[in-house]
C-alpha cells in the first residue's frame, strides 16, 4: 500500500501527541478507512492493516477518493494547497497485513472488524501479547458489550469503546464508551484524542447500542411492528414523523438506509443477551427482507423500492 499523511493545519495539541500519536487501525472496510483517514488528518502516523494486499488497495482506493473530496472543499481556489493537502495526509499513513508487527509501536489501536465476538477476541488475544504497556485498545464495535471484548486482555484499564458514525469523515460524532475497569487517563487520552481529530465526543457506560443505537434501533423496531400490524402504512408512518417531530428521515425509511441485514443482527444479538426486553423482539418483515437479500438502498429493495 502507497503512503498516505498529514492535515496542513495540525488540529493535535503537543499534549495530545505526547499520548496519543501512533494510531493503528485494524480493519480497512468503509469504518476502518474512515478512521484512519481521520486520524491522518488530525496529525497522526496511522497503520491500517487488512488480511492482504488487495484489501489494503480496495482500502486505499477509497482514503484517495475521499481526501480528494476534503481537499475540493478546503482548496476551493488553490489546486496546489489540495494537492499538497492530499500528498501530506497519504505521507503520514502506510498499511499491513500483520496486526502484531503493526501495533510495535502504537499507542492507540483502534478494531473496526467484523461484529463476531470469537473473531474480536481472538484479535485483541493476539494485539495484548505484541503491543507495548502504554498502548490503549479501543473497539469500534456498534452492537457488542465492550467489557465482553476486553475480557481476554490483561489491560482492561487502557480499554474502551470509541464508536464512530458512517461516513466517518463526514460525521462529527464520536461515542467513548467507559468499563468499570477503565482509568481516568485512559478516558481523558481518549476525549483529548476525539477532539484533536475535530470530532465531538460524548460519554457513556457499555449499555447495549451505548447511546445512538439504543436509541434508535427500538425506535426502527417500533415503527416496523406498527406497520407489520396494520397500524398505518409505511409511507405515513414515515411522513407522521418527518413532519410531527421534525426527523430528516421516517423510520422505515432509515431501516432501508442503515441496511436490514444490519438492524437485523443488532437486534437479534441483543434479544439473545436480554430475552425478556420486548424492545429487543425481532421484526418478521424484516427477517424475511434479509432472507429475501433485499436489504434496502443498497441492493434497491427493502420496504420501498429504489432504482438503482
Amino acid at each position: 500500500m502507497s503512503s498516505f499523511g498529514v492535515l496542513k493545519r495540525s488540529f493535535s495539541t503537543s499534549s495530545v501527541r505526547q499520548v496519543i500519536k501512533n494510531v493503528t487501525v485494524i480493519g480497512g472496510g468503509l469504518m476502518g478507512s474512515g478512521i484512519a483517514q481521520v486520524a491522518a488528518q488530525g496529525g497522526n502516523n496511522v497503520t491500517l492493516v487488512e488480511v492482504n494486499s488487495e484489501l489494503l488497495k480496495k482500502a486505499e482506493a477509497s482514503i484517495t477518493n475521499n481526501l480528494g473530496r476534503v481537499a475540493k472543499k478546503l482548496y476551493k481556489d488553490d489546486p496546489n494547497g489540495a494537492k499538497k493537502f492530499v500528498d501530506e495526509t497519504q505521507s503520514r499513513l502506510k498499511g499491513s497485513t500483520n496486526p502484531s508487527d503493526a501495533v510495535k509501536d502504537s499507542d492507540l489501536v483502534v478494531e473496526a472488524i467484523v461484529e463476531n465476538m470469537s473473531v474480536k477476541h481472538k484479535l485483541f488475544k493476539a494485539l495484548d501479547e505484541a503491543a507495548p504497556p502504554k498502548t490503549l485498545f479501543a473497539s469500534n464495535t456498534s452492537s457488542l458489550s465492550i467489557g465482553e471484548i476486553a475480557a481476554v486482555v490483561n489491560r482492561k484499564d487502557k480499554f474502551g469503546g470509541l464508536h464512530f458514525f458512517n461516513p466517518v469523515p463526514v460525521m462529527k460524532l464520536l461515542e467513548i464508551v467507559r468499563i468499570p475497569e477503565q482509568s481516568e487517563e485512559t478516558y481523558q487520552a481518549f476525549v483529548a484524542w476525539g477532539k484533536a481529530i475535530r470530532k465531538t465526543c460524548v460519554t457513556c457506560k457499555d449499555t447495549p447500542g451505548f447511546i445512538v443505537n439504543r436509541l434508535l434501533v427500538p425506535y426502527i423496531a417500533e415503527a416496523i411492528r406498527m406497520m407489520e400490524r396494520g397500524d398505518a402504512s409505511p409511507r405515513d408512518i414515515d411522513i407522521a414523523m418527518k413532519l410531527g417531530a421534525g426527523y430528516p428521515m421516517g423510520p422505515i425509511e432509515l431501516a432501508d438506509y442503515v441496511g436490514h441485514d444490519t438492524t437485523a443482527s443488532i437486534i437479534q444479538g441483543w434479544h439473545e443477551k436480554f430475552p425478556d426486553n420486548p424492545l429487543f423482539n425481532p421484526c418478521e418483515s424484516t427477517k424475511r427482507l434479509v432472507q429475501e437479500k433485499k436489504l434496502g438502498v443498497k441492493t434497491g429493495e427493502g420496504y420501498y423500492k429504489y432504482n438503482k
